[in-house]
């Protein structure tokens, strides 16, 4: 790739602007009649993620892997002429500070799409305007399967949830571990992490050996633990993110340090690791991109070149590299869409995508309600929260 321009901070909407544009109201949104012609000369995408509160971590690594991505097409001129603008927005992992963005990304008629917005309770809360208004909504980064609508404007890239909980229980199968545990998060994330594995256990006969489901708070972890132990799994998939994460991992430490722990993609942050310390050490956890130092995968060497090259002062992650891929999808959509770039024409243009190579990453869309990528690699926690396979 050519050098890239020195980064800039987040492209935020002006307050005139913003305020201007949801006065609009909901109306206008819906038929979205501006974005009948050509797009023009900037691709607008507006992105509601979490760059700060207890999820900022995660937010701030998709977002800037995305942003490299971008910076790096646009030095090169752009696509087909055009350069790529992420308009985004704080929410802070709070629902109505995400659905009032989407409100406001809706209402404005120079937001072309919208890309990588982030979180399963923020996802479901903005659908319904989303699918009513025929926006592209490119790459939410939610894993459940609720997002994966059966509306051709949602173009679903990482594998899901129940996919990667189904990995886990295969794993564990072909390791010959008959009896599994499951602590999930009592919210819409952790029942579907649990569906996976409960249906997954069921194709390979699998005992259920325990469930127990631990609040967003943490407050119940340690408890949820003594009553997992007590059916006496071999292995317990961990189904849950945050907080509630570090809480039960320390628990299930103290009371008893060798169970193996299995988690999936969402609980590998580096804040996650940071507060786990030498008690994340040995969990596996289930990734949905490749490991972001292995070099030898093409796309990953991408990733890393367009990271240094946007001089990002975070370390180079998954969640970073997932943010620079789905930014790449993007990025060929508006190039096989053509000169004449419209909504439908990038819709178009997405679900023809069959067998693209990326680099060590295939890109497949098939129907909507399916994921576009069903890659899964299991890795594990090493000595300073670095990820080995």
């Amino acid at each position: 790739m050519l050098p890239v321009q020195p980064p800039r901070a987040p492209f935020m909407i002006r307050r005139r602007t913003w305020l201007q544009a949801a006065a609009c109201g909901a109306a206008s949104a819906v038929g979205l009649p501006a974005w009948a012609q050509d797009a023009g000369p900037v691709v607008r995408l507006g992105q509601s993620i979490a760059l700060t509160g207890p999820l900022g971590d995660l937010g701030q690594a998709m977002h800037q892997g995305a942003r490299a991505c971008f910076e790096a097409v646009n030095a090169q001129g752009g696509v087909q002429g055009r350069k790529i603008q992420l308009v985004t927005q704080d929410d802070g992992y709070d629902v109505q500070r995400a659905v009032a963005n989407v409100d406001g990304f809706l209402a404005n008629n120079e937001i072309f799409g919208l890309f990588n917005c982030m979180g399963t309770p923020m996802v479901e809360a903005m659908l319904p305007k989303v699918t009513a208004s025929g926006i592209p909504f490119i790459a939410p980064f939610t894993g459940a399967l609720l997002a994966r609508t059966k509306a051709r404007n949602v173009f679903n890239v990482r594998a899901s949830y129940p996919d990667e909980a189904e990995q886990l229980v295969q794993h564990l199968a072909t390791l010959g571990i008959q009896r599994i545990g499951i602590a999930y998060q009592n919210n819409a994330f952790g029942k579907e992490v649990f569906e996976g594995a409960r249906l997954a256990m069921e194709r390979h006969k699998l005992d259920d050996a325990g469930v127990v489901t631990v609040e967003s708070s943490g407050a119940d972890a340690a408890a949820a633990v003594t009553k997992l132990l007590a059916a006496n799994p071999k292995a317990v998939i961990v189904g849950l993110a945050g907080k509630p994460t570090i809480d039960f991992v320390k628990a299930m430490r103290q009371q008893r340090r060798s169970m193996p722990l299995y988690a999936l993609s969402i609980m590998g942050s580096a804040a996650t690791l940071q507060a786990l310390g030498d008690d994340a050490v040995g969990i596996a956890v289930s990734q949905v991109v490749p490991l972001p130092t292995a070099t030898g995968v093409p796309v990953v060497r991408d990733f890393l070149q367009a990271w240094k090259q946007a001089d990002v002062k975070l370390e180079p992650s998954h969640l970073a590299l997932e943010g620079y891929i789905n930014a790449r999808v993007l990025v060929e959509g508006v190039r096989r869409a053509g000169p004449q770039l419209t909504r439908a024409s990038l819709l178009e243009a997405l679900w023809s995508l069959r067998r693209l190579d990326l680099g060590g990453f295939e890109i497949n869309a098939t129907e909507p309600g399916r994921n576009a990528s069903r890659f899964i690699e299991l890795t594990m926690v090493g000595r300073g929260g670095r990820f080995i396979r």
